[in-house]
């Protein structure tokens, strides 16, 4: 495909932004400086890889012309041997490229609030659910990635009935945004004295945090509640009233935040939570319009959409969206997930590509 009228065009966009940047009057609007700021980055990345493309076109016609020397056999090799890693770099440019194209997500350079729920599976469901906490923190945790626990609910066995994190870096949303709907496990639990194999599951979600100007919470919407710590926690937490609970009128959603001591570091949290909650019904509503067109092919991301199995008797991770399966789940659950992500973003760009008629 042709993409030089496509990059110019985006040169000259690129230029106008320079200029509406330089204004004086630029952040008066935080909300569009924000958007254009990004609309910016996205831009000088695009024409990064571009020049860069072109320079690697230019390099392989150069290689070969020198491959075919008779003059100089060494030169030649040399020539012939760096043709491999071109050609690689031009595949991987241009791929790029047709990512940078597409109109960006909003909210992919945002941090996430990832929830998990024990579901069907009793107790073993609450140990995965666990499972699952910990696979992501140290996901997150390898690519130096910042997470914070918000709130937890531990059950009897040891795995969490609930649990929320908040998980901050970069382009934390656009990696794991996938990473939303039902995980089903397959494997033996400690408790099953007959060796049986049993399937339970856990939910995630995954919730791009909300900035204020997303979502308004007006003071006549929002009852907020203090009580007093209970359960897991420490002492210095159980003789403190620090438990904040939000309700959100309109809709009824509920927020419980206890696991910090500070009453006023708790109610901060049960308020991002809220916001990002609020944010991801809205989201919701304006994906079942679009999905009446069109049915994603990695899905809504809804929490009640199956997305994943774990069997743990075959050493098999098998995403249903993507019809894919790789054997090292023994790898997989330490956080090493990684092709999977990378297969994810692959299947969802050649789907917008084709539906923006650029492949």
């Amino acid at each position: 495909m042709d993409y030089a009228p496509i990059i110019e065009a985006k040169r000259t966009r690129f230029a106008d932004l320079e200029d509406i940047i330089g204004r004086p009057n630029f952040f008066d609007d935080a909300k569009k400086a924000g958007e254009l700021l990004r609309e910016h980055r996205g831009l000088q990345k695009l024409i990064e890889y571009w020049d860069q493309f072109q320079k690697a076109q230019i390099e392989l016609v150069e290689n070969r012309e020198m491959a075919k020397s008779l003059d100089d056999r060494d030169l030649a090799e040399m020539a012939a041997a760096e043709i491999p890693v071109l050609e690689q770099r031009l595949v991987d440019l241009e791929k790029a490229i047709q990512e940078s194209i597409l109109p960006p997500d909003p909210l992919e350079g945002r941090d996430v609030i990832m929830e998990f729920r024990a579901g069907t599976g009793g107790d073993e469901a609450a140990i995965f659910a666990g499972d699952l906490l910990r696979m992501y923190s140290r996901f997150a945790e390898n690519r130096g990635w910042k997470v914070e626990t918000l709130e937890t609910s531990p059950s009897d066995m040891g795995g969490v009935k609930e649990a929320s994190v908040k998980i901050s870096g970069e382009d934390v949303y656009r990696v794991l945004k996938y990473e939303s709907g039902v995980h089903r496990v397959q494997r033996v639990p400690a408790t099953e004295a007959q060796g049986r194999i049993h399937t339970s599951a856990a939910t995630v979600a995954v919730l791009p945090e909300a900035e204020e100007v997303d979502i308004e919470l007006r003071t006549d919407d929002v009852r907020i509640e203090v009580c007093r710590s209970s359960g897991a926690g420490g002492q210095g937490v159980n003789t403190t009233d620090s438990a904040v609970q939000v309700l959100h009128i309109p809709t009824g959603t509920i927020v419980r935040c206890q696991d910090g001591r500070s009453q006023i570091k708790n109610k901060e949290k049960a308020l991002g939570i809220l916001r990002a909650r609020l944010l991801e019904k809205k989201q919701q509503e304006e994906a079942a319009k679009y999905s009446a067109n069109r049915r994603s092919l990695i899905g809504s991301g809804g929490r009640e959409e199956k997305i994943r199995t774990y069997n743990y008797p075959q050493n098999r991770v098998t995403d249903h969206r993507i019809e894919m399966t790789l054997y090292n789940l023994d790898q997989f659950v330490q956080g090493k997930i990684e092709p999977m992500q990378q297969a994810l973003l692959s299947a969802d760009l050649q789907e917008r590509l084709a539906e923006a008629g650029i492949r």
